[in-house]
């Protein structure tokens, strides 16, 4: 029997839109955990921008992992990755080690890091690393065994000697992950001016350059024109969105539920083409009635592959 390493040595890519919810970008994260990583992989990479979940997605796939350098500005010193003499005379040696390369790069040159992170491997250990392509050219030519890649969508690739190079992977999710925030700005947005009760009974869908809501049996009594003029109004308005705690933002100072609250643009007016479809699609399987909208241009799935084919 071939270890499974080598079983998914066929495996290009797989692309998954990136939840706006942190319950559900944590159950992604533990999916891509059973379907793709293996006991053998030693080297972890993932990449994106600030805010586009890099951390819940690495929690959800290595539970009990202590990060490093978490949201709330907790930070391990010494760096365990960079203390690995002393960790090794302790009681306890973790097997996997987390290391934030933006955030370590302010206090660490570049060349140790990426010594630490290779000693590291060659001893059997597993390292996760947070903005994989910052470092990998420092690496010589090592690149990680697992990439995901967090924008717009979750691509997650095992990478062969011909690629992709991370930094192929960062130029996909990098200019992607805008669109992630205005879309999920604009659905927030249309809660905030949804009548009283309606926020609370809708589910949540993700769609390329847009959002869904759903809701079950009943079509709402809702005037979709006239919700997507006040979302509109407050775009041209361009208030401000604020994060408050895991829970919360304010939408121009007042306080909104949202569980995923570090993805937002900064302010209303930097969501582009919001609209609104004027009907609810009717979904005959769910016995759903689905609220669509879409930010940007139009969505073309083509456009994700391109830099991985």
């Amino acid at each position: 029997m071939l270890p499974a390493s080598i079983l998914q040595n066929n495996h290009l890519c797989s692309i998954y839109f990136a939840p706006r919810g942190r319950d559900r970008l944590y159950s992604l994260g533990m999916q891509i955990a059973q379907q793709y990583l293996t006991p053998f992989d030693k080297l972890i990479g993932v990449i994106g921008e600030a805010g586009s979940g890099k951390s819940v997605l690495t929690k959800a796939m290595f539970p009990g992992l202590e990060l490093t350098n978490d949201d709330n500005g907790v930070n391990i010193r010494p760096l365990p990755l960079l203390d690995q003499d002393a960790v090794q005379r302790g009681f306890y040696s973790p097997h996997t080690y987390h290391v934030d390369i933006r955030f370590e790069m302010g206090f660490t040159q570049p060349f140790e890091l990426a010594d630490a992170i290779l000693q590291t491997v060659r001893k059997g250990k597993r390292v996760v690393v947070e903005h994989f392509d910052l470092i990998y050219p420092f690496l010589m030519g090592t690149n990680a065994q697992l990439l995901i890649g967090i924008g717009e969508e979750v691509i997650v690739t095992r990478p062969t000697i011909f690629g992709p190079d991370p930094q192929e992977l960062a130029a996909i999710v990098h200019k992607s992950v805008a669109y992630r925030k205005m879309a999920h700005t604009a659905e927030d947005l249309c809660e905030f001016y949804m009548p009283e009760g309606l926020m609370d009974v809708c589910h949540h869908g993700d769609v390329r350059h847009g959002f869904v809501m759903a809701f079950d049996h009943v079509k709402p009594d809702l005037d979709l024109a006239e919700l997507e003029k006040k979302v509109s109004d407050a775009i041209a308005r361009n208030v401000t969105i604020d994060f408050v705690d895991e829970t919360h933002i304010t939408i121009d100072g007042q306080l909104h539920d949202c569980t995923g609250p570090r993805t937002h643009v900064h302010t209303t007016g930097e969501i582009k083409n919001f609209r609104l479809e004027h009907e609810f699609r009717y979904d005959h399987l769910s016995d759903q009635y689905l609220l669509i909208g879409h930010v940007g241009e139009h969505s073309n799935y083509t456009e994700i592959l391109s830099g991985l084919l």
